[in-house]
């Protein structure tokens, strides 16, 4: 294995220029710092992986003086850079399939002769395109108090709670001194003004000393995590007592406990393909797991919510609100759509369902995970 490499060499790897490596060198970006066997300058392992981080960030459109401070902070490894960069990316995928579906619908607006005004048309591929689906977030989701209570309860007496993946600020308890923790800029600008103080980072890498708080919270995000169990790791690190509102992949026939997962989305099981185990998140934080069910008249508008009202699935700003549209793809949320308004005008979905007609409450796969 090579101990070093030419200037020549990492350029084509990294298909830049040697014009810009000479550049990085000279503002003191990424400087080789090896020499070959005739004297020149070349990168060492520690100076490719430097440039690897460079590289990654300027291309996630991060400007050179950015790009600087993050690969400057000394409390970050390669690793948390890794995680970071892959939240990231995923963040920015999540971005591109939002805009893929703005553009699907305008597509269909179009095919059907309907007229689509310079505003929607701004508003679906501009600048405002995340900022809307962010608006129907606010919209639909926020706390449900039967949810919120089991939440509250499991805190037990915990006075310092940290929110990890806070978003928008929901089940936060406003009787606890709470500080959040949310990697997503869009999702912090639209926290509520008067709500709890909003630090920029990742559930993988969280910024505080060990066992700074008495409590952790994570509620309905860890499927978002690059990381989840390193993520529940760190929740554990720095609390006493880690609270965890997640899904059950482990029971057999998971996939067909939801109506709209089972005869409408079958490709949600693919959207948490590599999600971990419900025993290996318990494991990660010594805790044990507790059904939470999911009201009828749920007031969170998250992916279950509306397991009585089928007819909310037909509305877009109800689907934009929950990430799982988005990972499936606008084919199979569009197809998934057409079926169940089809089979809600047939009756069909009221014949194949008619059991959930008495229920108050149901158990979707939704878990609380205590420790």
């Amino acid at each position: 294995m090579e101990d070093h490499w030419t200037v020549g060499r990492v350029a084509e790897l990294a298909d830049v220029s040697v014009r810009t490596l000479h550049h990085y060198d000279e503002v003191g970006l990424v400087r080789p710092s090896a020499r070959t066997a005739a004297g020149y300058r070349a990168y060492s392992a520690g100076d490719v992986e430097r440039l690897r981080e460079v590289l990654a960030y300027r291309r996630l459109g991060f400007g050179l003086r950015e790009v600087a401070e993050l690969v400057g902070d000394s409390s970050t490894d390669a690793i948390a850079h890794l995680r970071r960069l892959r939240g990231l990316v995923l963040e920015r995928r999540d971005r591109a399939d939002a805009m893929v579906a703005a553009i699907d619908r305008e597509l269909e607006a179009r095919a059907k002769g309907l007229k689509v005004t310079p505003e929607e048309q701004l508003e679906m591929l501009g600048a405002r395109l995340y900022d809307a689906i962010g608006g129907a977030y606010t919209t639909t989701r926020r706390t449900e108090p039967r949810i919120a209570a089991q939440i509250w309860d499991a805190l037990g007496d915990a006075r310092t709670v940290l929110n990890v993946g806070a978003g928008t600020g929901s089940y936060e308890p406003a009787d606890r001194d709470v500080t959040a923790v949310e990697p997503s800029a869009v999702m912090r600008e639209q926290r509520p003004a008067g709500s709890a103080p909003c630090v920029a980072a990742a559930a993988e890498n969280l910024p505080f000393e060990d066992h700074s708080f008495d409590a952790a919270m994570a509620v309905s995000t860890v499927h978002h995590w690059g990381d989840p169990l390193a993520g529940l790791r760190e929740m554990r690190r720095v609390a006493r007592r880690v609270v965890v509102l997640t899904f059950d992949t482990d029971e057999p026939g998971w996939q067909d406990r939801f109506w709209l997962t089972r005869d409408y989305l079958p490709e949600f099981a693919t959207v948490l393909g590599e999600f971990p185990s419900l025993a290996g998140m318990a494991d990660a934080i010594g805790g044990r797991a507790e059904p939470v069910p999911v009201p009828w008249d749920c007031a969170d508008g998250l992916f279950e919510a509306y397991w009585r009202r089928p007819g909310a699935y037909l509305e877009d700003h109800v689907r934009r609100a929950s990430s799982v549209w988005t990972r499936v793809g606008p084919e199979a949320e569009q197809r998934a759509v057409r079926s169940l308004s089809d089979d809600l005008g047939s009756g069909r979905w009221a014949e194949r369902n008619s059991d959930l007609a008495g229920l108050d409450a149901a158990d979707l796969g939704l878990r609380l995970l205590t420790a």
